[in-house]
């Protein structure tokens, strides 16, 4: 497992306040909503917050591009990884 999709694991976990789960429960390639891990349109803002805060990313609630972001541990991780665009 990479050090940073286990880092955003983590923070799933404790921004959601999902106490039943442990990092290695969360499939890094599965979906986070519907039918993967099932969070919702509030978890979205909830995990938004939590990685803005961790990493100083930016997202943007209506852009495409967030929802891609959104699609899985790996795509989370790959955008993190990209770092904060310039300000």
């Amino acid at each position: 497992m990479q050090p940073l999709e286990q880092e955003i694991k983590e923070l799933i976990i404790s921004s959601l306040s999902l106490e039943d789960l442990r990092p290695e429960d969360i499939d890094a390639a599965a979906p986070l909503f519907v039918e993967g891990l099932g969070l919702d349109s509030i978890d979205a803002l909830e995990l938004g917050m939590a990685l803005q805060k961790r990493y100083g990313v930016r997202l943007s609630p209506d852009s495409q591009e967030t929802r891609r972001h959104f699609a899985s541990v790996q795509a989370l991780a790959a955008f993190v990884a990209s770092g904060p665009p310039p300000a």
